[in-house]
């Protein structure tokens, strides 16, 4: 099953299909011919080759007629099999759409987007695939709000490659945020979702800081939302952190309340007057220690006030052995003969 971010990037391009020839152009340098239209293609070569072969996303750009065709592969791991198959992608879509046709790997971490740029060699000669790898190197970093209003999908995309860097990632996802008023409930929501989700936790810190200080401007009702969420999601941990916590002092109480009974009853017990005073010293300690000294010398003391004396409690008296005499035994006399 695709990840989330795997799904969420797709989203981007199915939303706004610009986006694939804006990074090949703006991007990557690549240089397209004069489009009109881009929209999105079935991703399907099954037409033209019997075993199931599919490409996550096609835009196919045209001016009347179609004139270039993109494969948008999302990559966020090393998979060798699929970088086998994008020769096929764009051999097959050329010969579907009869059009030129490029591939464009998306790949939001520096290390795979590496492993995704290395050239495809094909064995016939001059025939080798060099993907074209939008990473973390040429994904723009977007912090300028008018630049993520004009172009929201950019902006998420831009944190999905770099809200882990946390000088940055906090201003990101600032402009995400304030790009998403203009956008529909749902998009909104899953656009700032996204880009939240892909900082670091110190990006998210700088970012919660930023919108406590009041010196943020978009508070839309789904920041207030994702605001309310995460206050939520802090109180679920606080009640058990709060639970577990609660369990141990009400274990801590229950062994003060038990050893501040056994102390007033063997004083009751043995004839010893405690006054209000004393009685409210004694409730007011809440150390487990003290109140088992007080306990051990409550069986001796003649005084409820000899209680607060320093020192150790005394201990019991021991029984003393009796003494036996040694019996004398006296010598056996040797008769002699």
């Amino acid at each position: 099953m695709a990840s989330m971010l795997h799904e969420g990037l797709l989203v981007l391009f199915r939303n706004r299909p610009r986006l694939a020839p804006e990074l090949l152009q703006d991007a990557l340098g690549l240089t397209l011919p004069v489009w009109s239209e881009a929209r999105v293609e079935s991703a399907e070569f099954t037409q033209v080759v019997p075993t199931e072969y599919r490409a996550d996303l096609v835009i196919l750009l045209s001016n009347g007629q179609p004139i270039f065709a993109i494969v948008v592969e999302v990559q966020l791991s090393r998979d060798e099999d699929k970088r086998k198959s994008w020769p096929l992608y764009l051999t097959s879509l050329r010969s579907r759409v009869g059009c030129p046709t490029a591939l464009l790997v998306v790949a939001p971490d520096a290390a795979i987007a590496k492993w995704c740029a290395q050239p495809i060699e094909l064995g016939h000669p001059g025939f080798t695939l060099q993907p074209l790898v939008a990473g973390p190197d040429s994904i723009p970093v977007v912090v300028d709000k008018q630049a993520a209003e004009q172009d929201p999908e950019l902006a998420v995309l831009s944190a999905m490659a770099h809200g882990q860097r946390e000088e940055v990632g906090a201003a990101i996802a600032q402009a995400v945020i304030g790009a998403s008023r203009g956008l529909d409930a749902d998009r909104s929501s899953f656009y700032v979702d996204l880009a939240v989700s892909s900082l670091s936790e110190a990006a998210r810190r700088a970012l919660e800081a930023l919108m406590k200080s009041g010196s943020y401007e978009y508070q839309t009702e789904f920041v207030g939302q994702w605001i309310a969420k995460g206050r939520q999601e802090g109180l679920q941990e606080g009640l058990q952190e709060g639970l577990q916590e609660g369990l141990q002092q009400g274990l801590q109480q229950g062994l003060h309340d038990g050893e501040l009974t056994a102390l007033f009853e063997v004083l009751d017990a043995r004839g010893l007057e405690v006054d209000d005073s004393t009685r409210e010293r004694l409730r007011a300690c809440t150390d487990l220690s003290q109140l088992k000294l007080w306990l051990r010398k409550a069986v001796t003391v003649d005084s409820v006030q000899e209680l607060f004396t320093p020192g150790p409690a005394p201990k019991p008296a021991g029984r003393k052995a009796s003494k036996q005499g040694r019996s004398t035994k006296s010598p056996k006399s040797r008769t002699k003969r």
